[in-house]
């Protein structure tokens, strides 16, 4: 009797044991899956702004590392010029940022470029 009931307690820590470590891999599994959707979402973000910044309009052409000055129409719509807001003195339109094209077409803001409110 007494090895039935050593043998009940074995299985039930056992139990527990198994319990507790597939918990806390269960728990790490979530948080990587956390991380990578914000991952994911910051990949989003980049892409659909980067897409916005091409659309805009440009009346030069775009060249890798250089750096465009974005500003916007009352209209809403938004255009590139290669003067920053310093440049003009007093700009046209309201200044949008400062963006460096990358060498993978993405865009990089460049806020040390811009004006200090």
């Amino acid at each position: 009797m007494h090895d039935l009931v050593d043998a009940a307690r074995q299985i039930a820590e056992a139990d527990a044991m198994l319990g507790a470590v597939a918990n806390a891999k269960l728990q790490v599994i979530a948080e990587q899956i956390r991380s990578l959707q914000a991952q994911a979402r910051e990949v989003l973000e980049t892409a659909n702004r980067d897409a916005a910044l091409h659309r805009a309009s440009c009346n030069f052409r775009r060249r890798p590392g250089a750096i465009y000055h974005l500003y916007e129409r009352p209209d809403g719509t938004q255009y590139f010029s290669m003067l920053g807001p310093a440049e003009w003195g007093t700009p046209p339109h309201p200044f949008m940022g400062s963006y460096e094209l990358q060498l993978d077409m993405g865009w990089r803001r460049r806020p040390e470029l811009e004006p200090r409110a």
